[in-house]
């Protein structure tokens, strides 16, 4: 193999971890979210609603499936602005998991 070779795949190696990595980020993002959702729905069964969020997110691309299912749930405790905001938050936390983790 050749050095471009070997870059080459380094390159490849890379893009799918990042991939992955950016992938459980949104998931656990998810989660998190979907568990300060129940905390303010008084839901019992906050790992359960957790996933149901985290299910959510494959209706389509992006996270407005996510936004769109959690403000609904909420009705009135929170706006889909503040969902999108507490969102971001957490995702910043979701990825600050993940490093402390690998």
């Amino acid at each position: 193999m050749t050095t471009f070779d070997d870059r080459e795949n380094a390159f490849e190696n890379k893009f799918a971890h990042d991939a992955e990595m950016q992938f459980k980020a949104e998931a656990r993002c998810n989660k998190l979210l979907g568990l300060w959702a129940a905390e303010l729905l008084g839901n019992t069964d906050a790992d359960a609603y957790a996933l149901t969020v985290i299910k959510a997110d494959f209706e389509e691309a992006g996270h407005e499936d996510v936004i769109r299912k959690v403000a609904g749930d909420l009705e009135g405790k929170a706006t889909a602005d503040e969902i999108r905001a507490k969102r971001a938050e957490l995702l910043a936390v979701a990825q600050k998991q993940l490093m402390s983790e690998a």
